[in-house]
């Protein structure tokens, strides 16, 4: 390739809600859109289970924090994963599998599994909120925000009112209220863009619908919580940004959609 020529970079995440039970589903999506890089969140299978021979026979890497029946996280790419990390490598003890990162073509991948936090009063909440502020450390501590870093997966955040379909409803929900705003805000400010954001201004797109809303796609009662962003340098690169909702109508889905940017690099 001559030197200076730009490629395009696609990169998506996905909750996969258990990648054995949607193994087929993944597959067929993967063989359809071809990534560069997929994100998967919530595998639910232990490392050394993952169903790694399918993704192998299409010509993907994998790099996988896996856990038993809940969490784990894996990244498949199409070109070799370097500098693979797992967890936030503070030393804390008992250490679920919500991160796992690597570089690959000169980007430094960071897939996370943010806890969601079942209810505001709740130990699980106060776990969330000190989740996000160790993050925050795991990044200053591995990287600087004028590297091509890219933070993604399923957050447990809507950050603004556009990213629910009814805020003022479900304002105070563990993924929707103040003090969750400020712990992702202080995450984003080290360095990040929103990289859907910045090609989607708009309302009325989600990346997560309830199994026990009834039709929830044709009337658009979802939730934005599945996240890109990126440092600026990589985010100035990005060309187009989208979720792929065809997956979630699909037969056996995951709650979650596919969400996916491309780049030039």
């Amino acid at each position: 390739m001559p030197a200076g020529k730009k490629r395009k970079f696609t990169l998506a995440t996905w909750n996969v809600n258990s990648v054995r039970s949607r193994l087929d589903a993944v597959i067929r999506w993967l063989e359809h859109h071809r990534p560069d890089v997929l994100c998967m969140q919530e595998i639910k299978v232990e490392t050394g289970k993952f169903p790694t021979g399918a993704f192998e026979k299409l010509g993907y890497r994998l790099a996988v924090f896996g856990q038993k029946s809940y969490n784990g996280v894996a990244i498949a790419g199409r070109e070799p994963l370097k500098e693979v990390g797992r967890g936030l490598g503070d030393g804390e003890a008992g250490e679920p599998a919500r991160l796992v990162r690597a570089r690959i073509r000169g980007v430094h991948v960071v897939n996370t599994y943010v806890p969601q936090g079942r209810e505001p009063d709740s130990e699980q909440f106060a776990y969330k909120l000190r989740w996000l502020g160790r993050l925050k450390r795991f990044f200053e501590r591995n990287y600087t925000p004028r590297r091509r870093v890219l933070w993604c997966g399923d957050m447990n955040v809507a950050p603004t009112e556009l990213d629910l379909h009814n805020p003022k409803a479900l304002l105070g929900h563990v993924c929707f209220r103040p003090e969750v705003w400020a712990a992702f805000g202080g995450v984003v400010e080290w360095g990040f863009v929103d990289v859907f954001r910045r090609h989607r201004p708009g309302p009325g797109w989600y990346s997560y619908y309830d199994y026990r809303a009834k039709d929830p796609v044709r009337t658009k009662t979802g939730w934005r919580v599945d996240h890109l962003m990126a440092t600026r340098s990589l985010a100035s690169r990005s060309t187009d940004a989208y979720i792929d909702i065809e997956p979630r109508i699909g037969p056996r889905p995951s709650d979650h959609c596919p969400v996916v940017a491309e780049f030039e690099l």
